[in-house]
Parts: structure tokens; C-alpha cells; sequence
């Protein structure tokens, strides 16, 4: 009954609650939006050239390379880790068969790590392929732009020259065509030269950074064949076997003595019958 009675009491006070009527939150004043200050106009992205399918397929083998090394990082730490668990292993037990799955999981970390060194010469060796043919193809696009100058620079002289000519016909006409053409020349030529000292001067830096290049390759050559040496002569762990001894030359046979013999012997009497006949 006690338990009912309170029950009851319960049930009223929350009745009661509900009918309650809810306390007025405060009004919150609305803030005035600001203007909106005005974005400076964004300046027109000057267009760039396309690059060439050479660069962007030397590119795309610089990063497939790299993704081939990352992958080949997380094969050696999974390596590293399966050595490690084999030699915990083998220091608890001691048998055959750890012992072998420790040299097993040793040699496949070296592997790893000899490929990963490998990848990298290649990336290298493809980076620098890339920035070689990048430049190449910068020199190429500032000859083609320096033609193109050349032509319109050509067309609006000429433009020029036709409109001064209907100008000045009345007064001078031979005279004054010959005159023009010869300083319409020497402005092209002018030009011609500038644009020329530039292209020698970007050829040049070309061709300096592709003998660095060559270099630095030369240098990575040589290090590699010597390390590659090195290796094969610690896999060996024997000296190269002695070269053999020539042999003696054996002596001439009694025979070809004897017929050596003869020979001197028959020469004279040949010389007697000649001698004979003459006289």
C-alpha cells in the first residue's frame, strides 16, 4: 500500500510539472550582417604549354618507380619483422627448422633491401632522363617562338612599309623601296642576332647540364661495377687460379737439320754452273 501511495505522488507531481507553463528565453538581439568587403578580381592564369609525350611519359615512369619503392619499403619492414620473430624464436628453441626460417627470413630482408637500392638508381636515372628531356624540349619551344616573333615582326614592317610607300610615292618611289628594304634588313637581322645569342646561351646551360648528368651516370657506373666486384670476390672466397706456364719450345728434328744441310750444300755448285755458261 505504502508503495502505491507514492506511486501516486509521483505521478501527480510530473502531471503538475507538465502544466507548468515554460520559462520566456531572453530575446537575442540579431547582429547586422557586415558587408561583404569585395574580393579583388583574380588575376587570368597565363596559359602554359603543353608539355611534350616524351617529358610526360618519363614523368610518369619517375613516379611509377617511386610507387614501386614505397611498396618495396613496406615489404622489407614486414621482412624485418618476420627476422626478428624467427630469432626470438630460435633463441627460445633452438632447432633445425628455426634456424633455417631465421636464414630465410634474413635473405629475403637482403633481397629486399638490394632492390630498393635498385629502384632508387632507376628513379634517379629516370628523373634526370625527364629533366633532360624537359630542357630539350624548352629550347625547342623558345626556337618555334623565336620564329614565329621573327615572321610577325616581318609582317608588320612590311605592313608598315606598304602604308608609307602610298604616303611617299608621289615624291620618292625607287629610291626611298630601296632604302627601307635595306633598314627593314638590318632591323631583322638585328633581331635575329639577339634572338640567336639567347638560344646559344639556353643550349648552352642545356648542354652543361646534360654533361653533369652524363657524369653523375658514369660515376654511379663505375661504383656500382666496383661494389658488384667486391661481392662476387666475398661470394668466392678463393684467389683466381694461376695462369699456366707456357710451354718450352721443343728443338728442330735431326731431319730438318740434314735438309738444312743440303740446301746450303746445292747453292754453291749452282753458282759454278752459272758461272761456266758465261763463259
Amino acid at each position: 500500500m505504502a508503495t502505491a501511495k507514492k506511486k501516486a505522488a509521483t505521478k501527480r507531481t510530473a502531471a503538475t510539472a507538465k502544466k507548468a507553463p515554460a520559462k520566456r528565453k531572453p530575446a537575442v538581439k540579431k547582429a547586422t550582417r557586415k558587408a561583404a568587403a569585395k574580393k579583388p578580381a583574380a588575376k587570368k592564369a597565363v596559359p602554359k604549354t603543353a608539355a611534350s609525350p616524351a617529358v610526360v611519359k618519363a614523368q610518369e615512369a619517375v613516379a611509377k618507380f617511386k610507387s614501386a619503392v614505397e611498396s618495396e619499403k613496406k615489404a622489407l619492414a614486414a621482412a624485418r619483422k618476420k627476422v626478428e620473430a624467427a630469432r626470438k624464436k630460435a633463441s627460445k628453441n633452438a632447432t633445425a627448422a628455426n634456424k633455417r626460417a631465421v636464414k630465410a627470413a634474413s635473405a629475403a630482408s637482403a633481397k629486399s633491401a638490394e632492390k630498393i637500392k635498385a629502384l632508387r638508381a632507376r628513379v634517379s636515372t629516370a628523373r634526370d632522363r625527364a629533366n633532360d628531356l624537359a630542357e630539350s624540349a624548352k629550347v625547342k619551344a623558345n626556337r618555334l617562338a623565336a620564329k614565329e616573333k621573327v615572321a610577325a615582326h616581318k609582317v608588320e614592317l612590311s605592313i608598315k612599309t606598304e602604308l608609307d610607300h602610298a604616303k611617299a610615292m608621289a615624291r620618292h618611289a625607287q629610291k626611298w623601296v630601296k632604302t627601307r628594304t635595306t633598314a627593314d634588313k638590318k632591323r631583322l637581322l638585328a633581331l635575329e642576332k639577339k634572338l640567336a645569342r639567347q638560344l646559344q646561351g639556353a643550349e648552352r646551360k642545356a648542354v652543361a647540364k646534360a654533361r653533369a648528368v652524363e657524369r653523375k651516370v658514369e660515376t654511379r657506373a663505375r661504383a656500382a661495377a666496383k661494389k658488384l666486384e667486391a661481392r662476387t670476390k666475398k661470394a668466392m672466397g678463393k684467389k683466381p687460379a694461376a695462369k699456366p706456364k707456357p710451354k718450352a719450345k721443343t728443338k728442330p728434328k735431326a731431319k730438318t737439320k740434314a735438309k738444312a744441310k743440303t740446301k746450303a750444300k746445292a747453292k754453291p755448285k749452282a753458282k759454278k754452273t752459272i758461272a761456266a755458261r758465261k763463259k
